[in-house]
């Protein structure tokens, strides 16, 4: 495991970076590209909606990262759903748009 805070952001936290349980269920009913893409949507704009509507969460995150190392967590890699079909790496791109400042390690 690597050094630093482990957050857990899978659907069913209450994680300001966590997907809603209804985008993955439709992802994963049908793991298509077009899913893929309108996951990808989807998500995209509910992090915009949360950073708009309660943005103290994500500049604790912020905050925190640029003291310490924090390690976003969840279990979408996997053999059939790729790394880049990952949503900690939208949100990883999420933060760092937000706050450029931020050093942050992209999964590989």
């Amino acid at each position: 495991m690597p050094s630093g805070e482990r957050q857990d952001t899978r659907k069913h936290t209450r994680h300001v970076l966590r997907p809603s349980a209804e985008i993955v269920g439709q992802y994963l009913a049908n793991p298509t590209d077009g899913a893929w893409e309108r996951f990808r949507r989807s998500y995209l704009e509910l992090l915009e909606q949360r950073f708009r509507e309660q943005r103290g969460p994500f500049d604790e995150i912020a905050a925190l990262a640029s003291e310490h190392d924090v390690n976003l967590g969840c279990n979408c890699p996997t053999k059939v759903n790729p790394v880049d079909r990952c949503h900690t790496v939208l949100a990883l791109k999420f933060m760092k748009e937000h706050y450029p400042a931020l050093e942050i390690v992209f999964p590989a």
